[in-house]
């Protein structure tokens, strides 16, 4: 606890952006070097970032000066990358999913308990003040026993401004596999472990049109169902509808709400860090009259967070104790979005056979509170 992370991102495609606007300003995080299959992304990127330097994978694998990568590649991919970052001697954060199934999710939680290193997984927005203030709220008895919740996600799909959106289209892909975990580690946040599942799916295009790049008006075919809709059983009691799809417009509602014996709560998009969360009560006076929405002030979570912040958490996190955004967080994740898409499969409830420990909460803490922890 402490020391920083020295990190090599592998991986230099879309979402690197997003880390690079906050990796910077992380005291406990040192970007040192970058790789992509595509040499020319990779110098892109470490042109733009001072002291950072581009490699082959190879090199930033071997490199001792690397202790954690940050698997920034495509689905398919994480597996792979990130078991010989393992065998390399390195901790490993990676993007979602943390692996294209479970059997290689598992395999890559085996092989780090054998090395002795750590593994995180995004999504990390579950830590900002958002979802973290709701979770807080619930535990704190506001809503009263949780009864149900609603999460909805609904795109007309990722080729209208992804320049390469094949792999959305293809096993491993979807809108469960992509955007689901967003929603999925919302849930387990809020209410807990999953412990069976019913779902179905659909879709309806055989070819999507690329809306622009280099590949505009190309076609990319389809090969998944592309609308997940299904019922998450917690182990609390509670029930979770969800809708992931790429094949409806949009939603006004919001993305995710939870109902309880006292009172119902809006939460914000688990896509993003932070957004109001506000709660419905009803009147203890014996009538249940409902006394109107009301906002709650932020009373948890990273303030001002962005991705990386898992990197962060895991680097202040001591031995012994487990990060947030850790592994076997995201494998119960996919876990349950494999045992969805295996219910809609055969039409039948499928137990989920992982279960996994709530992460601890995170108090109300700010950037400068975390370059604080990081100097101790």
């Amino acid at each position: 606890m402490g020391e920083p992370l020295n990190v090599g991102i592998i991986g230099c495609g879309a979402i690197v952006a997003q880390y690079l606007k906050t990796l910077p300003s992380l005291g406990s995080v040192n970007l040192k070097a970058v790789a992509d299959l595509d040499p020319g992304r990779a110098q892109a990127v470490a042109d733009s970032q001072e002291g950072v330097r581009a490699l082959t994978v190879d090199e930033l694998l071997a490199d001792p000066g690397i202790d954690t990568v940050l698997n920034l590649t495509i689905p398919a991919a994480h597996a792979e990358v990130a078991a010989r970052a393992i065998a390399a001697g390195k901790n490993v954060y990676g993007e979602k999913p943390l692996a294209a199934n479970t059997t290689e999710a598992r395999e890559v939680l085996a092989l780090a308990e054998a090395a002795g290193v750590r593994v995180g997984c995004a999504p990390d927005t579950v830590l900002g003040t958002a979802i973290q203030t709701a979770r807080h709220a619930i535990d704190d008895g506001l809503i009263g026993r949780p009864i149900s919740a609603t999460a909805t996600m609904v795109t007309p799909g990722h080729e209208r401004w992804h320049p390469n959106p094949d792999f959305y289209y293809v096993p491993g892909g979807g809108p469960l596999l992509d955007m689901g975990p967003y929603y999925v580690t919302a849930l387990v946040t809020l209410l807990g472990p999953v412990t069976s599942v019913i779902g179905a799916a659909s879709h309806t295009r055989e070819q999507r049109t690329i809306g622009g790049g280099p590949r505009a008006g190309q076609t990319v075919p389809v090969t998944i169902d592309t609308h997940v809709t299904g019922v998450l059983v917690h182990e609390s009691g509670a029930l979770s509808t969800l809708v992931m799809s790429f094949d409806a417009v949009q939603t006004r509602s919001s993305n995710i709400e939870i109902h309880g014996e006292r009172a119902s709560m809006t939460v914000p998009d688990p896509n993003y860090f932070d957004g109001e969360v506000s709660v419905c009560a009803l009147e203890n006076r014996g009538n249940d009259r409902e006394i109107g929405w009301e906002v709650l002030p932020a009373s948890a979570g990273y303030i001002g967070a962005g991705r990386g912040y898992g990197l962060a958490d895991m680097a202040l996190t001591p031995p012994g104790e487990q990060h947030r955004a850790n592994g076997e967080l995201a494998y119960h994740v996919l876990d349950v979005m494999e045992s969805l898409l295996q219910s809609a499969a055969d039409g039948i409830a499928v137990r989920v056979r992982s279960t996994v420990e709530r992460p601890r909460e995170v108090p109300l803490t700010s950037l400068s509170d975390l370059a604080s922890a990081t100097s101790r």
